[in-house]
């Protein structure tokens, strides 16, 4: 399970932050996950709620926002919406995608309380 390893990679963003700009606790925590990241997103809020007792993240909510997967077909030059890698083409059928979106895991917001 490579979410816990995730949750704790955030929670020292989390704290580096708030040794950097001084605040204490964090009240939310919203993440951008797409689907196309690898990321399983019920295993990685279960990682960040099992961390989150004794530091910055304790009590805070977790919103973990899911953009679609998007890629380009090479053979006919759509953009094209697709669930996971490995899909086909939903207009030609080919499996020629480059992935242009739905693959990044990165936090976009922090609510905070102040020292």
């Amino acid at each position: 399970m490579h979410e816990a390893s995730l949750a704790g990679g955030i929670l020292k963003l989390v704290e580096d932050a708030a040794r950097r700009e001084g605040f204490h606790r964090v009240t939310a925590l919203r993440l951008e996950a797409g689907q196309l990241c690898g990321v399983e997103t019920r295993a990685l809020r279960f990682a960040l709620e099992a961390i989150a007792p004794r530091t910055c993240l304790e009590g805070a909510s977790i919103d973990i926002l899911e953009p679609p997967g998007t890629a380009w077909c090479m053979p006919c030059g759509a953009s094209v919406e697709i669930t996971r890698r490995g899909d086909a083409c939903p207009r030609c059928r080919s499996h020629q995608l480059q992935a242009t979106g739905g693959t990044e895991l990165r936090v976009l917001e922090l609510q905070v309380e102040d020292s």
